[in-house]
Formats: C-alpha cells, structure tokens, sequence
C-alpha cells in the first residue's frame, strides 16, 4: 500500500476544508449558530479523515508486522 500517496492526498482534502472553515469564520453576516451548523460538518469530515489515516497506518503497520514473521 502507498501510504506517503494516500496521505498526500487525504492531506489535500484536509486543506480544502480548512479553507472552507476559514471562508464560514469571516462571514461576518453568519450569527453563532449558523456558524457553528456550518463548521460541525467540516469539522466531523477532518476527524473522519485524520481518523481513516491513522487507521489505515495501523493497518499497514500491522500487515508488514505479520509478513516479517
């Protein structure tokens, strides 16, 4: 598996949606509600990844453990 390409990649996602969190913060015309409807989808979809990427390291870790025994 191309670990260094999927977190590249994934990496990539996750600026977009900085991006995205950063163009709701400066709406000034958004009261704090709607800002934070907007920012918890953004936010759940980054733990989502950061997660999906640990995992995926775990799980490579794991396979080249069991192929070296």
């Amino acid at each position: 598996m191309d670990i260094v390409f999927i977190e590249s990649n994934l990496n990539e996602i996750i600026k977009e949606l900085e991006k995205e969190v950063m163009v709701v913060l400066m709406d000034e015309s958004l009261d704090k509600k709607q800002t934070n409807l907007r920012m918890k989808p953004l936010t759940s979809t980054k733990k989502i990844l950061t997660n999906a990427l640990e995992s995926i390291k775990m799980v490579n870790t794991l396979a080249e453990e069991s192929l070296e025994k």
